[in-house]
């Protein structure tokens, strides 16, 4: 018998690179560490995770804080918006129709009258030259919570201001021009010229029944008329018969209203008719009144 042959030892089994018998295998850092400080597991014995509720509540006021300063830049641009550049008015009256009717939203340009100049048929807003308006007083001027909300959102320009110190009628005489308007169914002149106003409501008098006035437009002034004629408190009825008293200082002019914006229904541009003016020349600078006529107020 062939004596007994020992068996050779199994050959220990490749770990990739190397060999496990003559190298000396370190887990790497990232696996042994967990992130956690010795002996804290985030839980303090009530079973609750502390690191979740934590970050919950970080979550939570990121947004808040997010939401807030997204409604401070939201109320500071519509403020300067509102100041410098467009700023919404409600019409409270009959006296621009049908043109505007009342309760109509328009969004008005403060660009005009500076930089951009005016011109005859823009329709305007002034803040009231001389107590044209009665004093009513506001619903909104009485204390209270949501008065003051809503006063706050007028100011900054959210919503549309319906203070009563402020009118919207239509730009007929710039300063210098010689207006002219005749008592029944003769059109206005301007600077000698007969003028076709089609956006006169239908039905009114160009200078809508009212007695005669002849006047040039101070410096610094305008002479301003509403589309309803038979029912617009204008510049007609507030002047002396010189052209002093009832046209309107420019400095008073908070801008042009170019667009009806509510309701629906009455979105529109409001551009101006040059056609109805322009052949209208310059006012000439000897000009004088051929009347001094003065109506009172109806």
């Amino acid at each position: 018998m062939s004596p007994e042959r020992p068996e050779a030892e199994a050959s220990p089994r490749s770990a990739g690179v190397g060999d496990e018998s003559s190298s000396t295998h370190e887990e790497p850092e990232y696996l042994r560490d967990d992130g956690l400080d010795d002996g804290d597991d985030g839980d303090d014995g009530d079973g609750y995770d502390d690191r979740r509720d934590g970050g919950f509540l970080a979550n939570l006021w990121g947004g808040v804080k997010e939401i807030l300063i997204i409604a401070v830049m939201a109320i500071v641009l519509s403020f300067v918006v509102k100041t410098w550049l467009i700023q919404a008015f409600y019409i409270p009256s009959e006296s621009m129709e049908n043109t505007l009717v009342k309760d109509d939203r328009v969004i008005v340009s403060k660009l005009t009258p500076n930089p951009v100049h005016l011109q005859r048929g823009d329709i305007v807003v002034f803040q009231d030259p001389d107590h044209w308006l009665p004093q009513v007083p506001s619903p909104y001027d009485a204390p209270g919570f949501g008065n003051t909300v809503h006063r706050g959102l007028q100011f900054v320009g959210l919503l549309p201001d319906d203070s009563d110190d402020h009118l919207i009628k239509r730009v007929i005489g710039l300063p210098g021009d010689h207006v002219v308007g005749k008592a029944g169914t003769d059109r206005i002149t301007v600077n000698g010229v007969p003028i076709t106003e089609n956006y006169v409501k239908p039905g009114d008098q160009p200078n809508g029944n009212t007695q005669a006035f002849d006047i040039v437009v101070p410096q610094g002034r305008v002479w301003v008329m509403g589309d309803h004629r038979g029912d617009s408190a204008d510049s007609r009825y507030h002047d002396d018969g010189t052209g002093a008293t009832g046209s309107v200082p420019i400095k008073d002019i908070t801008g042009r209203a170019v667009m009806v914006v509510w309701p629906l229904d009455h979105v529109t541009w409001l551009s101006v008719p040059s056609s109805t003016y322009s052949g209208i020349p310059a006012p000439s600078s000897t000009t004088t009144p051929r009347t001094t006529a003065t109506s009172s107020a109806p």
